[in-house]
């Protein structure tokens, strides 16, 4: 499927959805009034959809519901570019977050990996490896890093707050392949339910081609 803004040129971009809103419901989303992903629920992520560069009118709806949209905004979508659209921030606040996937050229026998940082409740944070070198450093909420290269390999990763030993999340058995994209988002709440996580998904500029 393809999507059309309001305000257009004749590129492509493409999107993904994650919802990341850890009290919000399940929901439909609707680009223009036309639905394009119907009961996404949290933790989950939509497939890649190409969309035409341009100003899209995005409302967000309770699965089933078509009236009072918990989000109603607008985003303007750039050409060219590998796009993931966070539903994300708790209910009361709940936003669109875009951000971007960008293509780079990956050294040989090296990943690339960034971080994105999407628990409401969580104080900035350290990402680091058991051994406590630092991968992504007093990253804040809502805030995402640039990729960095990592070997190929098995990890653990970890989470701390940003001046802190504590581990507050322990991620083991993450596999990088080579010639990939990752990013790593933590979600969830560090007190209380759903709790603290993170999600490792392949990243869109690791096999579109622009």
């Amino acid at each position: 499927m393809t999507l059309y803004p309001y305000w257009r040129i004749e590129t492509k971009s493409f999107i993904r959805l994650l919802h990341a809103s850890p009290n919000a419901p399940s929901v439909d989303v609707y680009f223009n009034n036309q639905i394009i992903t119907p009961n996404l629920k949290y933790k989950d992520f939509t497939q890649y959809m190409s969309i035409l560069p341009g100003i899209y009118n995005i409302k967000v709806f309770p699965a089933g519901k078509l009236s009072s949209p918990i989000i109603d905004t607008r985003i303007r979508i750039p050409s060219n570019k590998i796009l993931t659209l966070v539903i994300g921030n708790t209910l009361n606040n709940i936003q669109v977050l875009p951000y971007e996937e960008a293509k780079l050229p990956i050294p040989p026998n090296n990943s690339y990996v960034k971080f994105v940082h999407l628990s409401p409740d969580t104080p900035n944070l350290d990402i680091t490896l058991p051994n406590d070198t630092i991968l992504f450093k007093n990253v804040e909420f809502q805030k995402t890093t640039k990729y960095i290269p990592l070997k190929t390999g098995d990890y653990t990763i970890q989470a701390k707050p940003t001046g802190t030993n504590k581990v507050i999340l322990t991620v083991p058995n993450i596999i990088l392949k080579p010639n990939r994209f990752y990013t790593l988002y933590t979600i969830g709440n560090l007190n209380g339910n759903p709790p603290l996580q993170m999600l490792i998904p392949l990243d869109g500029n690791s096999y579109i081609n622009l």
